[in-house]
């Protein structure tokens, strides 16, 4: 089980996480990604996923981008989404998936897998959290478990918490998380939620679907923000 992290104000400039490690964990995440993707049956692909707008074709679509994107490709999105960053994701994940089949997307993940290379401006944490939280984005809304790793869930949140690029600080204003799979807590915030690490790790990037699992007097307070 992982040892217990207190995250404070999370205003830590850098995640204290082995860098050869990060990329591990992001290789296997990405492998056992593509074997969950590999093990679906046709209509499923054309499921709605936890991101608003996006079935579970274009989720999987997106997660093949995150080692190829380049400053250029991401500077002319950017653009030609007005600015708007989900937007241009969105876009994206769409074109790759009308481009290519589930099954050459799954290749393409696998090819990948090991790859240390990450969007313009990401740190190494980025494609942990991406794999890790679109797991459940697709798995969720599918009726399937995908298990979180309780040290890569962790170190994920930690990164989350600190991020100034996923929302959190100011989503989980006042707040405290404490794990209830795991000896983990984050945020100093005076009212508490506990519950699973990928639950606190849903609620964390801004998505309802975690609010179910979780207890505490702080659950009104994120209820509210999200």
């Amino acid at each position: 089980m992982p040892h217990a992290v207190n995250t404070g104000d999370t205003t830590e400039p850098e995640d204290i996480v082995d860098r050869d490690q990060t990329l591990a964990w992001v290789r296997d995440e990405r492998l056992a990604l593509a074997d969950f993707f590999a093990d679906l049956d046709e209509h499923e692909w054309h499921v709605d996923s936890l991101c608003s707008g996006w079935t579970v074709h274009e989720v999987l679509a997106h997660v093949t981008l995150s080692s190829t994107d380049t400053l250029w490709g991401t500077l002319v999105g950017i653009v030609r989404a007005r600015g708007d960053w989900n937007r241009m994701n969105a876009d994206q994940a769409r074109n790759h998936a009308a481009q290519f089949t589930p099954a050459e997307l799954i290749g393409q993940l696998r090819e990948s897998a090991g790859s240390a290379r990450r969007a313009p401006g990401a740190s190494p944490l980025d494609p942990l959290v991406d794999m890790v939280i679109h797991g459940q984005d697709v798995a969720r809304p599918l009726g399937r478990v995908r298990e979180m790793p309780a040290e890569q869930a962790c170190a994920a949140l930690d990164h989350v918490l600190r991020s100034p690029f996923y929302g959190a600080r100011k989503r989980l204003r006042g707040v405290r998380l404490t794990a209830t799979d795991a000896e983990w807590t984050g945020r100093n915030g005076a009212e508490e939620i506990r519950g699973p690490l990928s639950d606190l790790l849903l609620v964390a990037t801004g998505r309802t679907a975690g609010l179910a699992a979780l207890t505490g007097p702080g659950v009104e307070r994120v209820t509210a923000a999200l």
